[in-house]
């Protein structure tokens, strides 16, 4: 689903204010009655049509009649919502053009109330991967009509909060700025994708640091999970800054140690590859919990601007409003992701050697456009009307 956010300066505050009550009649509804939207919106029958027939012609909503007149919120509608709450806290002044898309999450510009470039990241966690896992209902625990709504919100509330202890402990990543929803906005980084680079003038270093930073990751408490030339960024200076932090866990999770092992498998993988360096020492799980074990290492609350609320988070991985099963479900959807990612790129890469291309690809991947056009103007301007 492309963002499309011409429309947005035209809905009215009533038409926002149906668009909230479908959301909120979906906690319990696959399609919400439009009596209860009613109801919920405080709006007269008649209106209240006439309104949903606004919103179905944007695409905000759909409609199921088969069993009952219903409306659910789609992506487009639920987009909405959070671009319209960042607006009116201030977050965000304007949404620009794409910049990257992937299988859980696109990527746009932005701008800040002092025309500062952010990034703005909407999840899209059950667009893919939720589906090939929705039928558990030991995770679900009853809430399978919130379905990807509830998977997407749940990642931005995990991204969010682990950039933000992440960045207070001095690691490299971007720095928060605001969340609602299924989205996250964040300072913009003026890096390249590493899975974009052919070439690296001090490879051995960036190697070097790359397995540096998933030890201390390590110390810290937590492994990433998806540590690859796909979520590291490198800037001219060849420094590194890591992003994507939805599949997370922390050092006492089940698959913690497979989780590290591929993480450094992965990087390792990349250098053979593309920089044809043969990594001959890398670091282990076991030396790493040996390490923690000692109390040797980086501490979480040790960095430049730590505190005891991240060194708490890193430590324990307790976040306010995402409970273990919530977590176990969002892990397990981004694995799925992951594997059928993982799978169709190996098919890409066999097929490319086989006939190779003149040219990189260019355009709608993660981190391919070019940071000097945001391209944030026009209809997609201005905050919405207060409620």
């Amino acid at each position: 689903m492309k963002l499309d956010v011409t429309a947005f300066r035209y809905i009215t505050k009533e038409e926002f204010r149906v668009l909230t009550a479908v959301e909120m009649g979906m906690r319990n509804h696959e399609f919400v009655p439009a009596q209860l939207v009613e109801g919920i919106a405080k709006v007269s029958r008649g209106n209240c049509y006439k309104l949903l027939l606004t919103l179905l012609r944007h695409k905000l909503v759909a409609h199921d009649g088969k069993k009952y007149d219903g409306y659910r919120l789609t992506y487009h509608g639920y987009d909405f919502l959070a671009i319209r709450a960042l607006a009116m806290r201030g977050s965000i002044a304007c949404v620009g053009r794409r910049l990257g898309v992937g299988k859980e999450s696109d990527v746009h510009y932005a701008q800040g109330p002092n025309g500062e470039l952010l990034a703005l990241k909407l999840h899209r966690l059950g667009r893919i991967s939720f589906r090939a896992i929705k039928t558990k209902r030991d995770y679900l625990r009853g809430r399978e009509h919130a379905s990807w709504m509830y998977m997407a919100r749940l990642a931005a509330v995990k991204e969010y909060a682990y950039m933000k202890a992440l960045g207070d402990e001095g690691f490299p990543v971007p720095t928060p700025v605001d969340q609602n929803r299924h989205v996250v906005v964040m300072s913009f980084v003026r890096a390249t994708p590493l899975y974009h680079m052919r070439h690296l003038d001090r490879p051995h270093q960036v190697l070097e640091r790359l397995m540096r930073l998933l030890v201390r990751l390590a110390r810290a408490g937590v492994v990433h999970g998806d540590f690859n030339e796909f979520n590291l960024m490198i800037d001219e200076e060849e420094k590194v800054t890591l992003i994507d932090f939805p599949q997370l866990v922390h050092t006492h999770h089940a698959n913690a140690e497979e989780y590290f092992d591929r993480d450094v498998m992965g990087v390792r993988e990349f250098f053979r590859k593309r920089m044809n360096i043969e990594v001959e020492e890398w670091p282990t799980w076991h030396e790493v919990a040996l390490e923690d074990s000692a109390g040797g290492g980086d501490r979480a609350g040790s960095g430049p601007g730590g505190s005891a609320a991240s060194a708490a988070l890193l430590r324990t991985g307790a976040i306010e409003g995402l409970g273990q099963e919530d977590d176990a479900l969002l892990v397990a959807a981004h694995e799925r992701g992951r594997n059928q990612d993982r799978a169709q790129r190996d098919g890409q890469e066999a097929d490319e050697e086989e006939e190779p291309s003149s040219s990189d690809e260019e355009g709608d991947e993660d981190g391919a456009a070019d940071a000097d056009e945001p391209g944030c103007g026009g209809a997609d301007r201005g905050a919405p009307a207060e409620e």
